[in-house]
């Protein structure tokens, strides 16, 4: 197989110093597969933190300084959402556990600059999950999905209560006791994640808001996206670890027990797959003795060869530039694989075949 040129917008991730030589119609390009990747407030603070700003032209200059003013907007208003789901939650005596992108941001990492997203995750101990439920409910949170096959879909099978809206602010909250499904076929221990999270620097932080270990957050980020089925943002949580690995990296001890830790999770072929594909497309430093352990980790060379040009069509931007012949066939077959690997296969044509014609059907005679 003939490999894929990397998209303007990877190379750039990759060597943010690439930007010097950048023609006006270069600066299009890139704002328009950062835009379509999801990445372009990233790239403002990517970009400033190389010191690379003062090189941008004028007219992509106001184009990143607009999306500098949106993410730090988000920022404020994930903050304050966070604050007041922690008081929401304060007379449970649970520490909030925040997952994902509102980790990353409270946390104040690099992964978490200028990076959007449109919903916090927050981790609780399974037997609490009522509880935390109606806490929420009491303070003006909403269940999203009243089908009844959709209720018992989350409540018994997932990982996860039914998504949440504010009925006043509007935000949305998605309430984990677990990072798979109960019918993965893969378990990583809650509990394993939770008596390793640590406290997020600052008054929050001492007030019971968590994120998890830095080992955790990696393997999290990796089974989020390689045990998942959506890759139209697949770019930008890869890049995610890419800077949790580059980040914690810097850390003692941080790649020296990344792969007991997997072992311990049940997540090292995620991890194998987060470790190859960081490293060959953002050439993420990953010491050599931690690549040849996880290697140990890989499926079949045959498999393995299909999963590269899988995740080669997926892991791009979604821009019609950086589309190719195939890559809608290759973002299917990851999706059967992603439900495939979420649930037994009887349960999946069944859920796939109420999703497909009886959901419809409902929401029409409603």
């Amino acid at each position: 197989m003939t490999a894929r040129a990397p998209s303007l917008l990877v190379e750039v991730l990759s060597a943010p110093g690439r930007v010097r030589l950048l023609d006006l119609p270069g600066w299009d390009r890139l704002l328009r597969q950062a835009n379509s990747a999801n990445v372009g407030a990233i790239l403002v603070f990517l970009l400033e933190e190389h010191g690379l700003l003062d090189d941008v032209p004028p007219q992509p200059r106001e184009h990143l300084e607009a999306a500098r003013i949106v993410a730090l907007r988000h920022r404020r208003l994930t903050g304050y959402e966070v604050e007041r789901i922690r008081s929401d939650l304060a007379q449970l005596g649970l520490p909030l556990i925040l997952l994902k992108g509102a980790a990353y941001a409270m946390a104040g990492l690099p992964s978490g600059r200028g990076r959007l997203f449109s919903d916090i995750d927050i981790l609780v101990p399974k037997d609490q999950l009522d509880d935390v439920e109606n806490a929420l409910m009491v303070h003006g949170w909403a269940s999203t999905h009243h089908d009844a096959y959709d209720q018992r879909y989350y409540r018994t099978w997932m990982h996860e209560l039914p998504p949440m809206v504010h009925l006043r602010r509007g935000n949305a909250i998605d309430v984990h006791h677990a990072i798979l499904p109960e019918t993965a076929p893969v378990r990583p221990d809650p509990a394993l994640l939770r008596a390793a999270a640590r406290p997020i620097p600052g008054d929050l932080g001492e007030l019971g808001v968590c994120t998890l270990s830095p080992h955790d957050m990696f393997l999290h980020s990796a089974v989020h996206l390689f045990f998942g089925g959506e890759f139209d943002q697949g770019l930008r949580d890869l890049f995610d670890m890419h800077r949790l690995a580059t980040h914690f990296g810097a850390e003692p001890g941080f790649w020296d027990g990344l792969v007991a830790r997997a072992g311990a999770l049940e997540l090292t072929r995620p991890m194998f797959y987060a470790l190859r594909y960081a490293n060959r497309t953002f050439d993420t430093p990953v010491p050599a003795s931690v690549m040849a352990a996880a290697e140990a980790f890989a499926p079949p060379q045959p498999v393995l060869a299909l999963m590269d040009a899988l995740f080669t069509r997926a892991l791009v931007p979604p821009h019609p530039e950086c589309t190719a012949r195939f890559d809608g066939a290759a973002h299917f077959a990851l999706y059967v694989r992603g439900n495939w690997l979420r649930m037994p296969l009887v349960l999946l044509t069944r859920h796939l075949f109420h999703k497909a014609f009886v959901s419809p059907r409902a929401a029409e005679a409603a």
